[in-house]
């Protein structure tokens, strides 16, 4: 996720994207770090079918610097379009 601007990056795990980004958009948790620096804009996922894998990837992606974490979303949305509304209807 990342802000209006694009110079914030989040990278969080969830067992279920579309409400965890629901969370993310209105601030359901206000003192959090997508709150703080208002990252609303889903930019980047993956999905996978065991949440140990996805956290393994989740732990790769922060471990990795700013511009591979670029890369990487410049590879699947290089518009850095909030991809939130492809996934779910409003």
């Amino acid at each position: 996720m990342t802000n209006v601007f694009n110079n914030v990056l989040y990278t969080g795990v969830s067992s279920d994207l579309e409400r965890r980004v629901w969370e993310h958009k209105n601030n359901y948790y206000p003192n959090s770090f997508t709150s703080k620096y208002k990252c609303y804009k889903l930019v980047y996922f993956n999905f996978f079918i065991h949440i140990e894998e996805a956290i393994d990837e989740e732990k790769r992606i922060k471990a990795g610097s700013r511009k591979a974490k670029i890369n990487l979303i410049n590879a699947l949305n290089p518009n850095w379009r909030d991809l939130h509304d492809d996934l779910f209807d409003s």
